[in-house]
């Protein structure tokens, strides 16, 4: 009679790490999808951040602008003192 009994070990060995093999991609898997949701709300905050931040590249302009004024009235002063 032949013992079958190293089969059915091998069988449930094989099934048990096959049931760990499932889970751990599975786990896998949802950590993955965690990840993804996360990233595009950070893409989200950081898209929405720089959009806030626009108004300040015009600082610049402005200052130029403030500076030209500046330069254009020392000018006017320095011409109308100088009439004296």
């Amino acid at each position: 009679m032949v013992s079958l009994s190293g089969w059915y070990i091998g069988y449930v060995i094989a099934l048990v790490v096959l049931v760990i093999v499932v889970l751990l991609v599975g786990s896998i898997l949802g950590l993955a999808r965690r990840i993804g949701v996360q990233a595009l709300a950070v893409n989200e905050g950081l898209d929405q951040s720089r959009i806030n931040t626009l108004a300040l590249w015009d600082v610049d302009k402005i200052n130029g602008g403030v500076r030209s004024i500046m330069a254009s009235a020392e000018e006017a002063r320095s011409a109308l003192e100088g009439e004296r």
